[in-house]
């Protein structure tokens, strides 16, 4: 959730109050035993939950409606608990390559990639020269860290330095070899694919990557995380690869 609002809003999610003041109230002429755990639960669980009664009754032809609260709404109510589970941005980004993409040409060239919908690649533009980032292929791991050398572009129109001179990935690879690229050839703007350069500072194969339990895994092609599993994962990642060595 933080990393998707912070891709729409443009802002982080813990700076912005939401719900400060959200209730939750039951209506009912009567409640059963169960439902009147509602009461253990303002005063053990900190949620926000009340119940109102209502009863109706005639007198000489005059209808009237009474209402009685469970629990006083006038008493103030304690601050509901949130979880401590977010840390402070380390500076470092996670980016997703997915599956359908070509690792191997990627980890040549050096490369990071996203398309097929505005949603996959407009990420991407949160990267700036000289930005870290860890890359994760979902499902499989985490096959290498880089650092940004170029803005995002469209990956037909980027030029890589080859012993042949400047060439695209139209020149560079074929359909087979990367079919989403070919397939986004005559879409318009919002789903073609782009890139983001990179110098890999250190890569592995697929058939290499690492994986664990409890490693930090997201859907954006590209984000900030602030979770508490990032600071974990780079470590992790730190110890297990020998950063600082070439590809």
């Amino acid at each position: 959730m933080d990393e998707a609002f912070e891709t729409k809003f443009g802002i982080s999610l813990d700076t912005v109050t939401l719900n400060d003041n959200h209730q939750m109230v039951v209506v009912a002429t009567e409640l059963d035993a169960s439902s009147e755990r509602i009461n253990y639960l303002n005063e053990h669980a900190q949620l926000s939950i009340n119940a109102m009664f209502f009863s109706a009754f005639e007198d000489n032809g005059n209808r009237y409606l009474s209402r009685a609260w469970m629990i006083d709404p006038d008493e103030p109510t304690k601050p509901i608990a949130r979880k401590a589970n977010k840390e402070p941005w380390n500076g470092e980004f996670y980016a997703s390559f997915g599956d359908e993409r070509p690792w191997e040409l990627a980890r040549r060239l050096g490369f990071i990639a996203g398309g097929g919908a505005a949603w996959y690649s407009k990420t991407l533009s949160m990267l700036s020269e000289g930005d870290r980032i860890w890359v994760n292929i979902p499902k499989t791991g985490y096959v290498g860290v880089g650092e940004v050398i170029g803005e995002r572009c469209r990956a037909t129109e980027y030029h890589f330095d080859t012993e042949n001179g400047a060439k695209t990935l139209l020149e560079l690879a074929t359909p087979n070899e990367y079919p989403h690229l070919y397939r986004a050839l005559d879409d318009e703007e919002d789903n073609a694919e782009y890139l983001v350069p990179v110098r890999w500072l250190y890569t592995a194969e697929r058939s290499q990557a690492f994986s664990e339990v409890g490693l930090f895994g997201n859907q954006n092609t590209v984000c900030k995380p602030t979770a508490s599993k990032w600071s974990h994962t780079v470590m992790r990642l730190k110890q297990a690869w020998p950063i600082g060595g070439g590809v």
